[in-house]
């Protein structure tokens, strides 16, 4: 009697390798819930807040944004609150430059370092480079330097984080395409500086990151933080 061999019969349904590598390379740079948890979840938060501070009423709007400030009155009643709210809203909008690059270099950085990782990237640089902005300006304050309500300004948003992970993501780019993000990001810095376009000196002196309350800005405008 003839043995009979089992002929394999194509699946039909494709495999999940084969579907993924039909995805557009352009949809991998996004976040998505499995992808990029972290980069999706936070961008979810901040298109909320950012059509909060849009539509809601503008003296509530103002109020948080006092309360989230990180100048250094709330540093030093409270720091850990302020440092986290501050993180809450995005200076410009969802169309601004540090929006965009939040969105791009965090889903590149997560996808290679995990969700933990870029948290405290992003949460890491956002404090440390705060604290390193206000405490000269506290002691700066004390000596005389500058006026008492320099202590006051508004400063908020989500610039610091991002540049930290701009920097940690080059650092793991290969070296044709790490110099020209590092490149295009000194740039950007520079032209901000040279321009003024953070900065309000009539009637407040106000920083680059932020202004003073005395002349509260539009809400999602360039100079409203950082």
């Amino acid at each position: 009697m003839a043995a009979s061999t089992a002929v394999p019969v194509p699946s039909s349904a494709p495999s999940a390798a084969s579907a993924l590598a039909r995805v557009p390379r352009f949809w991998r740079l996004l976040p998505t819930p499995l992808g990029a948890p972290f980069t999706f979840g936070y961008t979810l938060l901040l298109v909320a807040t950012s059509v909060f501070a849009e539509y809601a009423d503008p003296d509530l709007v103002l109020a948080l944004l006092q309360g989230s400030s990180t100048d250094v009155e709330h540093l030093a009643r409270s720091p850990l609150l302020v440092l986290v709210a501050s993180a809450l809203w995005i200076a410009g909008g969802m169309t601004s430059a540090y929006a965009l690059a939040f969105l791009f270099v965090l889903t590149a950085l997560e996808r290679r370092v995990g969700a933990l990782r870029t948290a405290a990237v992003f949460f890491g640089g956002h404090a440390v480079a705060t604290l390193a902005t206000e405490l000269p300006v506290g002691a700066a304050v004390a000596l005389g330097y500058l006026p008492a309500d320099s202590l006051q300004r508004l400063d908020y948003g989500i610039s610091f984080g991002v540049m930290t992970c701009t920097g940690a993501l080059a650092g793991l780019l290969p070296v044709w395409a790490r110099w020209p993000l590092l490149g295009g990001v000194t740039w950007f810095a520079v032209t901000n500086l040279r321009s003024g376009r953070h900065v309000w000196t009539q009637p407040c002196n106000g920083r680059l990151r932020g202004v003073s309350p005395c002349t509260p800005p539009p809400v999602g405008s360039a100079c409203a933080g950082r």
